[in-house]
């Protein structure tokens, strides 16, 4: 076998179609573009969206909506979460290495999701004020 001998197996890749070749290859005349219009024209064609001149949907619809572009760097926690930990003394860096929030996290949040029975310190860590409740009810602290 030489390089020169190498060809793909029969039938992985299909002939090419031939259009505009005859009234016998079934793909003559109008080539299967039909008649007339836009389509049919070459080099006729047009944006996606666009509806024929009439003020296409997406710019007919109200612009709806803000998505900060911050999300990304705020976390929560929930109570739930947090009795799990072994650690009492709790800060952002113990929760990513604990996997419950995200690297990039920089501002993280308990919400009161569950309960929480033992003690535990919160330092650099922001609560709602009913998990702050259940926090200072178990005997722990938020700073």
């Amino acid at each position: 076998m030489e390089l020169n001998d190498i060809k793909p197996a029969d039938g992985s890749r299909p002939d090419r179609r031939r259009v505009g070749r005859g009234i016998g290859s079934g793909l003559g005349k109008t080539a299967g573009r039909g008649h007339k219009g836009q389509k049919s024209r070459s080099g006729g064609y047009h944006k996606v969206g666009f509806e024929g001149g009439q003020m296409p949907l997406q710019r007919r619809l109200p612009k709806r909506g803000f998505k900060s572009h911050l999300l990304k760097y705020n976390a929560e926690v929930t109570l739930t979460s947090l009795s799990l930990l072994e650690a009492t003394d709790i800060d952002v860096l113990t929760l990513k290495q604990a996997g419950l929030v995200a690297e990039m996290a920089k501002v993280v949040k308990v919400i009161k999701t569950g309960e929480i029975t033992r003690a535990v310190k919160l330092s650099g860590i922001g609560a709602t004020a009913g998990a702050k409740a259940a926090i200072e009810a178990a005997g722990g602290s938020v700073a």
